[in-house]
């Protein structure tokens, strides 16, 4: 699983053009799944359209690449899965506010659902629940964005499971 985080919350570029070359040469092509919101797939592959960027990524050696949606301007989010064989849209309710972590509660969670054996379709779909149940229940720590709380955590006492 790559999570090829290009940007840091505040929009601040976190890579030049030779971590990109890097990623595309070196990383791409051991990559069984890529999952890289709008933005990060637009500037790995160069192309304005997602279906088009997908397509590139793919020819860069991904297996599968599934491109978030939360940085879309839409009414609700479109995560869609691309491989070999098409695509595979996953829609979810737009939550308000604004989360940190939440890419990387997706790919952890698709990390371990694919090391358990599941079959790629069924793995995204349920982290990509886990990943909404995690927002639903985010806590703000102070200002600015909030932080999920994985299911299974109670944020106040750690030790007990909600």
């Amino acid at each position: 699983i790559l999570d090829p985080v290009l940007a840091a919350g505040g929009g601040k570029d976190l890579g030049d053009d030779s971590l990109l070359r890097v990623i595309r040469d070196e990383l791409l092509p051991l990559t069984t799944l890529l999952t890289p919101n709008g933005p990060e797939a637009r500037r790995l592959a160069g192309e304005e359209n997602l279906d088009a960027a997908a397509r590139q990524l793919l020819d860069m050696g991904c297996r599968h690449v599934l491109i978030t949606g939360t940085h879309e301007q839409t009414r609700s989010i479109h995560n869609t899965l691309y491989d070999a064989t098409g695509q595979q849209v996953f829609e979810s309710e737009r939550l308000p506010g604004e989360y940190h972590g939440s890419g990387c509660t997706l790919a952890a969670s698709l990390a371990a659902r694919l090391a358990l054996g599941e079959d790629i379709v069924p793995a995204c779909r349920q982290a990509l629940a886990y990943t909404e149940q995690s927002l639903r229940r985010a806590r703000s720590p102070g200002h600015g964005q909030s932080l999920p709380t994985r299911i299974g955590q109670d944020p106040v006492h750690p030790d007990e499971t909600l």
